[in-house]
């Protein structure tokens, strides 16, 4: 019998971090990608920005499934979404096609990850209610990172045009429903 209820409690516990644990592997792998691109090694940055987009996809899922969404989930989960697609994705871009803009370069990249700053502390003090004000940073950040895809075949300006024109959607006030 006691070993029927600590394994109750067990599954309890697992259950309750199981939304954290994939926040968590969020981060580590926009961490990751950051090393990665550091290191010049940009495919295993996309790959592992695409990673961290998976977790994050399913860690609210979780949170809601096993009734355990909590402040600190939903400040965890953005400090992951600001490395995985924040800062993961803009230095990628800044790497491949803004560094040699100098100051330009530097100035647009650092208004994206700004204004997805932003974006996600105006997102974690309001109450829900089924809608998305501004575009979603995990949406700007995924379709920066699929615009390594166009690097070799796009004029390196395109990527200041795509880091500006997330930045204004992130910040601005337009609903979007939630899927």
């Amino acid at each position: 019998m006691i070993l029927i209820d600590k394994m109750d409690h067990t599954i309890k516990r697992l259950k309750c971090q199981a939304a954290n644990t994939l926040t968590i592997g969020n981060m580590m792998f926009g961490g990751a990608s950051l090393m990665a691109t550091l290191n010049q090694q940009y495919s295993y940055s996309v790959l592992f920005i695409f990673i961290a987009a998976f977790l994050d996809r399913f860690d609210g899922m979780v949170a809601r499934k096993y009734n355990q969404e909590s402040e600190l989930g939903k400040q965890l989960d953005s400090m992951g979404d600001i490395i995985s697609f924040g800062v993961a994705p803009a230095l990628l871009i800044y790497q491949l096609a803004l560094q040699d803009f100098g100051l330009s370069g530097m100035v647009f990249t650092v208004i994206y990850i700004s204004c997805g700053a932003f974006r996600l502390a105006r997102f974690n003090i309001c109450e829900p209610n089924g809608y998305f004000t501004g575009l979603p940073i995990t949406a700007a950040g995924t379709v920066l990172t699929l615009s390594y895809f166009g690097f070799g075949h796009w004029s390196p300006a395109v990527y200041m045009f795509i880091l500006l024109i997330s930045s204004l959607l992130m910040i601005s006030t337009f609903s979007l429903r939630k899927v």
